[in-house]
């Protein structure tokens, strides 16, 4: 089994991504919640859980700024930004090298998906009308979720909280 790595959020930023999700997503493709991937695949491994329980423990919850918008071509995302989030992603990538697939081998853009797999058209309005209200914001970061990777849906395997949390 694979599993996903992202980013646990404090609750009212989770809230209020996941509302724009439910919002913005095509209902019958959202089979997942609002989210910050970190890694797409790791394996299901004792050393990938000490190395996230590790980092987790070493970590007190930190700031991130919600910096602006992505168009994604069929859909949007929220750009995040973080010295911190970039700091942790690359202590992991390290860690986890032997491991990373091709795609988490690229550049790491934080970022959380509102709309994807719309027509070009949706996600243009959408885009448009989040620019047009757009504020920075900040998002706390609070630890890290480990997920099964169910071929679609995800299902919650772990949870390392940040120290403080």
């Amino acid at each position: 089994m694979t599993n996903v790595l992202t980013l646990e959020m404090d609750e009212p930023s989770q809230a209020w991504f996941e509302g724009l999700r439910q919002a913005h997503f095509p209902a019958h493709l959202n089979q997942i919640a609002a989210h910050l991937t970190m890694f797409h695949t790791l394996p299901d491994t004792a050393e990938v859980d000490e190395a996230l329980q590790v980092a987790a423990e070493i970590r007190a919850p930190f700031a991130m700024q919600v910096t602006g918008l992505r168009f994604l071509g069929r859909g949007v995302a929220f750009q995040v930004g973080s010295r911190a989030l970039l700091d942790l992603h690359a202590e992991l990538a390290e860690a986890f090298r032997e491991d990373l697939s091709a795609q988490d081998r690229q550049r790491f853009v934080p970022h959380v998906v509102v709309q994807n797999k719309a027509t070009p058209e949706r996600a243009k309005l959408l885009l448009a009308e989040l620019q047009a209200g757009f504020q920075t914001r900040q998002v706390e970061a609070v630890g890290l979720q480990l997920w099964n990777y169910l071929g679609g849906p995800w299902k919650l395997a772990k949870r390392f909280g940040f120290r403080a949390n």
